[in-house]
Parts: C-alpha cells; sequence; structure tokens
C-alpha cells in the first residue's frame, strides 16, 4: 500500500521549507516589534489623555475657589494622583507648588546609582527605539528661573486656551509626562509625573514578547532538525547507493527512488535511479556486445586458420586455388565485419555529441537511391523513390547518420527481393512526423522473428546471397542512428501485395517556425 504523502512532501519543495524556516523568526520578530510599538503608543497616549483630562479638572476647581484657597487645594488634589501640580499667575511667575505643600510624590532616580540589570533594561529600550524609529525624545531639565513661559506646553495652552502635553525623559530613561491647562482669570496649572508603571508595563510585555521569541527560536530549531533530516538522511542514502554503483561490485544495485518525495530530493534520487539503470543497461549491453563479437570473429577466423593449415598440405593447383579463395573470402568477410562492428560501437557515442541540423529527407533519399543505381550493386533489383515536396520531409538530425540507416534498410530490401522485383520507397509528412517507408518483394518476415532481426549479429540471409557479404549488423544499425533520433523503426508484411516486408522509420518532424 502506497505511503500517504504528507503535506510538506507533495508540494513544498526544499527550497520553500529553507524560505519558511527562514521567515518564521523574521516574520514573529516583526510582529513582536510592531505589535510593541503598537502596545507602548496606547498606553501612552491613554496615561497622557488621562493627565490632561486630570489637568482640566483641576483647573476648573481651582477657577472656582478664591485665589487664597488654592495653595490649599493644589496639595491635596496633587497628592492624591501622585503628580507635581505647580500653579502659575497671569504675569508668568509661579504662584504655588504642591511639593512645598505635601512633599514630593516621585523622585528621579540617578542611574549611576542602580543595578547592571536597569543598565540593560535602558539598553534595550534605546535598541527598541531606534529599531521602530521613534522620534527623539528630550531630557527633563527643571527650568531656572521656574516661570510659566519656560514650559512650552504651558505656551501652547495660554495660546489654544485647552489642556496640551508634553512627554520627557528622566534621567533613568522613564518617562515624564507634563500637563497644561488654562484658568478662567489668566493663571495656568502645569502637572508632571515621572510615570514609572509605564515603563515597567511596557518592559514586562517586552520581556512575554522575548519568551515569544524564544519558543518561536525553539520551534525554529527544531523544524531545522526535522528539515535536515529530511535532506541527510536521504541523500546519505542515495550517496551510499552511488558509491556502491562506483564499486561495481553487486550486479544490480537499488537506488532509492524515493517516490513519496516531491521535491528536489525526490527528482534527485529518481535521476540517479534512472542514471544507473541506465548505466546497468549499457553495461549489460557492452558485455553482450563483447561476447558477440567474440562469436562472430571465431567463424570466419576458424575457416581462414583451416584453410591456412591445409595450404601446406595440398599439393593439387586446383585445390590450392580453392583454399586462397576461401582466404580471400573470410578476409573480406573479416574486413566487413570488423568496420561493422567498429560503426555499430561508435553510433551511440557519436549520436551523443552530435549537433543536429534540418535535414529534408527527399533530398537525403534521392541521393542515397542515385548512389546505388551509380554503383550498380542492386542486380536486377529496381528501385522507385516518391520523391516527397521539396521540404516537406523536414527533420532535425545528424545527415551522415541518418543517411547510413536508411541505406541500410534499402540493403537489406535488395538483398531479400528476388531477380527483376521492385523496391519502393516513399517519405511522407503525417501530423508531427515524418514517415519512410520501404517496401521489398521478398518473403516478408515471420512475426517471431520481427523483433529479433534488429538484434546485433542476427542475421538469416537468403540462400543465393555469397557467404560472408552481411553481418548482421546493419539493421541493428539503423535502428540505434532512429532511437538516438528519438524515433521508431518497426517491419510488418505489405498490404498490398502478396508478399514482402514493409519497413517503415517514424522521425519527428522538425519545427522551423
Amino acid at each position: 500500500m502506497r505511503r500517504r504523502l504528507r503535506p510538506w512532501e507533495g508540494q513544498w519543495t526544499i527550497a520553500h521549507r529553507i524560505l519558511a524556516l527562514n521567515l518564521l523568526i523574521l516574520v514573529v520578530f516583526a510582529v513582536s516589534v510592531l505589535y510593541l510599538d503598537a502596545f507602548r503608543n496606547q498606553l501612552q497616549d491613554e496615561r497622557i489623555g488621562q493627565l490632561e483630562r486630570q489637568a482640566q479638572l483641576m483647573a476648573g476647581a481651582l477657577s472656582a475657589v478664591p485665589p487664597a484657597r488654592r495653595e490649599a487645594l493644589l496639595a491635596r488634589l496633587a497628592a492624591d494622583g501622585k503628580t507635581r501640580a505647580r500653579l502659575y499667575g497671569a504675569d508668568g511667575a509661579r504662584l504655588a507648588d504642591s511639593w512645598e505643600a505635601s512633599g514630593a510624590t516621585y523622585e528621579l532616580r540617578d542611574p549611576a546609582s542602580e543595578k547592571w540589570r536597569k543598565s540593560v533594561a535602558r539598553a534595550l529600550d534605546r535598541g527598541f527605539n531606534a529599531l521602530v524609529g521613534a522620534s527623539q525624545v528630550e531630557d527633563f531639565v527643571e527650568p531656572v528661573p521656574d516661570r510659566a513661559g519656560a514650559w512650552p506646553e504651558l505656551r501652547e495652552a495660554e495660546a489654544t486656551g485647552d489642556a496640551t502635553h508634553e512627554v520627557r525623559n528622566a534621567p533613568d530613561l522613564t518617562p515624564l509626562f507634563s500637563a497644561g491647562a488654562p484658568l478662567a482669570d489668566g493663571g495656568q496649572l502645569l502637572l508632571t509625573v515621572n510615570d514609572r508603571n509605564f515603563t515597567r508595563t511596557v518592559r514586562k510585555e517586552r520581556g512575554s514578547l522575548a519568551i515569544a521569541m524564544a519558543i518561536a527560536v525553539l520551534l525554529s530549531a527544531l523544524l531545522s532538525f526535522f528539515l535536515a533530516r529530511t535532506i541527510v538522511r536521504p541523500l546519505r542514502r542515495i550517496a551510499l547507493a552511488a558509491h556502491r554503483v562506483r564499486l561495481g561490485r553487486a550486479r544490480e544495485v537499488k537506488v532509492p527512488r524515493l517516490p513519496s518525495r516531491r521535491d528536489e530530493i525526490g527528482m534527485l534520487a529518481r535521476a540517479v535511479s534512472d542514471m544507473s539503470q541506465s548505466l546497468r543497461h549499457r553495461i549489460d549491453n557492452i558485455e553482450a556486445f563483447a561476447a558477440d563479437v567474440t562469436h562472430e570473429l571465431k567463424n570466419p577466423l576458424a575457416s581462414l586458420r583451416s584453410a591456412v593449415d591445409s595450404l601446406d598440405r595440398v599439393d593439387d593447383a586446383k585445390l590450392r586455388q580453392q583454399l586462397l579463395d576461401v582466404v580471400r573470402q573470410d578476409v573480406v568477410r573479416l574486413d566487413r565485419l570488423i568496420n561493422d562492428i567498429s560503426e555499430a560501437a561508435r553510433t551511440d557515442a557519436e549520436l551523443a555529441r552530435a549537433r543536429f541540423e534540418p535535414v529534408d529527407l527527399g533530398s537525403l533519399i534521392g541521393g542515397i537511391v542515385s548512389s546505388w543505381e551509380q554503383r550498380r550493386e542492386t542486380g536486377n533489383v529496381r528501385i522507385a523513390f516518391a520523391r516527397p515536396r521539396r521540404a516537406s520531409t523536414m527533420v532535425m538530425g545528424e545527415p551522415s547518420r541518418l543517411a547510413r540507416a536508411i541505406d541500410n534498410i534499402i540493403d537489406n530490401a535488395i538483398s531479400f527481393s528476388p531477380a527483376g522485383a521492385l523496391v519502393e520507397i516513399a517519405a511522407i509528412h503525417v501530423g508531427d512526423s515524418v514517415l519512410i517507408r520501404v517496401d521489398d518483394e521478398g518473403p516478408g518476415v515471420p512475426p517471431d522473428l520481427r523483433e529479433a532481426i534488429f538484434n546485433r549479429f542476427h542475421s538469416v540471409r537468403p540462400k543465393t546471397e555469397n557467404f560472408g557479404r552481411h553481418s548482421g549488423l546493419g539493421l541493428a544499425i539503423a535502428r540505434a542512428i532512429v532511437e538516438g533520433h528519438d524515433g521508431e523503426i518497426d517491419v510488418a508484411d505489405r498490404d498490398d501485395a502478396p508478399s514482402g516486408a514493409r519497413f517503415t522509420i517514424t522521425l519527428p518532424a522538425a519545427d522551423l517556425t
């Protein structure tokens, strides 16, 4: 039963997984920063809004009482709100300060006197402000002399007639919020507060986000480990299989194909598996070819050796001449066999390196037929070629190789045709293919031999043919060339004559548009 694909195996490539892992931390970090910045801004707006409302309420209350009672009311209201309240007259002079009546409600701390953890926290604060591009906040400096004109928020409140605010940094980088509000008689009220709880809340939230970041980093590390396993383990299996293939100690090495993987690892596994199978197939072919060559060379060599050995023991001139004829025939046979073996051995390698070009099969076949007629090697067999329209049978290929394949098929047709017979050749363009058809009037090919005749050194020759004229490699070479051009070759009985074979070569038509 085939294993069900996991989501990351069927849809996610390795590049997607690595990108997702890299983006995970960045996304979590970016979301955390944006959230913390929004949280801090919202909290700051809330605190400033509360302080402005408090200033407006206190300004209204102070405006409702006589000037003589304002200082006592100011101190009581400021103590309840944990703020420092200052009252200024219409001329800008300070009239009252809640700290002078009830004592300080907050303390501006010296950073040098705090523990190192506070310094680390302030460094993180500065780093976060730089990261989010927060506007620069000025440090708080107590104005001397303390007059209404020294406070920008009071100047703005006087101009607008409404409560305004400012944000400054205390020496330890905690915020100091201030709000000013006008009184009905022209005076002004200033409230200041060092809101340390604001900083604690923001830093606490930052700590929670740091924990979330740590969890995300841990999760990313675990996912990275898992991803590494999904990459390294199959790669190790493929590498071990490739190593066994290199050693060549096993007849057949099974390279894992990883059919469940749809990513680059799966593609690599199947490519290496196909490569190893192709290599094994090629090695098997080479071994079989070597065995066939050895077998085929033994016959003429044995005949040649027998004839040569007999020459020393024969005195009859006529018999000696017969033996010399046998020697000559065997030499010719060996020469043709060696040439055909060399041709068969070079075919695959040359096709792998060949640069294909547009080939007009009509012109190519016409030249081959003319060559046969000029050599007069057809005996009494006639050749008829139905030449197609020029450039109508174009294919991409190597002209000399294609010519050799077609020539071998014609040679085979002539050799099996009786005297006076006709070999018909045609080339036509059908759909996306070009078909080459060679018909003879010979005995045809039995169905059980139609595949075997394309094997190397398979030769069933006519009885009238001279011994050694063919090596049994012609059709094998033709098939190798055709398949090297992504084509097919087959043989069948003729359907338009009482007897005869029809060889059909099918090649992809060239797309020259």
